[in-house]
């Protein structure tokens, strides 16, 4: 299948740049580019990508407000594509608000082309983009400088059996499926299982949501 994707910037090389390298690839099909997040919600209504590549920081709307727009649509419009978002810094903490929106992760715009195409790849799959040791750091130091008010989502963990809370919590440190797996001493498909339920019963997007719910929840605590 050929996943279809939008570029939203405002640099335009770095519109072109991404969208060179990625209409490189057979199984990717760039279908427009836009340079403000205004331009890219419209340009996603309009195109229904499956993955929109999105800056953090632009004019007239940044990246955060569309990511927002694209993830919880109006009344009415039912596409929702995956937002993978693009920053310049390390640390950003617009970042971490559009994972609290449902993006399903970020990359550093001056990463090795090979990951920027392997990370499409990975969102448009359904997974999240939050295996890089830096992007667990990144999350708990968000979570320790900003926590949540936690009442609610802790009460939403007693819905989660104990090995699901188990899971949830080796996935929020980053662990992946063949990790958990050997460390629980569980088929790997056996995991798989376990994380789909922990998504459905939490009503969660992807990885990148539970991370996020698992710090805010207190049930994963920065610095352990």
């Amino acid at each position: 299948m050929t996943t279809r994707v939008i570029i939203v910037d405002d640099q335009a090389m770095v519109r072109a740049g991404f969208a060179a390298l990625l209409a490189a690839q057979s199984d990717i099909d760039v279908v427009g580019e836009a340079p403000d997040g205004a331009q890219g919600v419209e340009l996603s209504r309009r195109t229904r990508p499956d993955v929109v590549l999105m800056d953090v920081r632009m004019p007239e709307m940044d990246g955060l407000e569309a990511a927002r727009r694209l993830l919880d649509p109006p009344k009415g419009v039912t596409h929702r594509p995956r937002v993978l978002m693009l920053t310049t810094f390390d640390v950003d903490d617009y970042v971490y608000e559009a994972l609290r929106a449902g993006a399903s992760g970020f990359l550093l715009k001056d990463a090795p082309p090979a990951d920027l195409i392997a990370a499409v790849r990975v969102v448009a799959s359904g997974d999240a983009l939050l295996a890089p040791s830096v992007t667990r750091r990144l999350i708990a130091d968000f979570a320790q400088q900003r926590p949540a008010a936690r009442r609610k989502p802790a009460l939403r963990l007693k819905a989660l059996t104990e090995r699901e809370t188990e899971v949830l919590t080796l996935v929020a440190r980053g662990r992946s499926n063949t990790e958990i797996a050997a460390l629980l001493v569980l088929a790997e498909q056996t995991v798989k299982t376990h994380v789909s339920r922990v998504l459905g019963k939490l009503d969660l997007r992807d990885r990148a949501q539970a991370v996020v719910f698992a710090y805010e929840s207190g049930l994963v605590v920065p610095g352990e």
